[in-house]
């Protein structure tokens, strides 16, 4: 499995960005997909993530992010994407997307110890 994650840049706080994650090898459909996000000398934390298609692609956020980001599935481009509204200087990071297959449980989800799969990562830098 491989995934290629892209739309990062550079915006002034309060604007958007779209991040999104294309996979190949294997369809998304059976995966649970998360977004990661990680600062220079921080440990690499949740953003969102969303169920694979079995459990009903239910999505959940960390609290930082909640009502400001979106996650969304097309199972048939395998793509996820990540909907960035009103940015935050501390949304400043790099953004990895991951899946992670679908025996995992919700909780170990919230952690890189959920998935399995990692994309390269894209830059997302937010001014003040």
């Amino acid at each position: 499995v491989q995934l290629q994650a892209s739309g990062g840049g550079l915006v002034q706080a309060g604007a958007s960005l779209r991040l999104s994650c294309a996979v190949s090898g294997r369809t998304i459909s059976t995966y649970n997909m998360g977004w990661f996000r990680q600062v220079p000398g921080k440990e690499r934390e949740f953003v969102g993530g969303i169920r694979w298609s079995g459990s009903g692609s239910n999505t959940y956020y960390d609290e930082s992010v909640k009502g400001r980001f979106t996650i969304s599935r097309d199972n048939a481009k395998n793509m996820v994407d990540l909907q960035m509204n009103s940015l935050k200087p501390e949304d400043t990071a790099v953004y990895y997307c991951a899946a992670g297959t679908k025996t995992k449980v919700l909780s170990t989800l919230l952690t890189p110890d959920g998935y399995d799969y990692w994309g390269q990562g894209t830059l997302v830098t937010v001014s003040s």
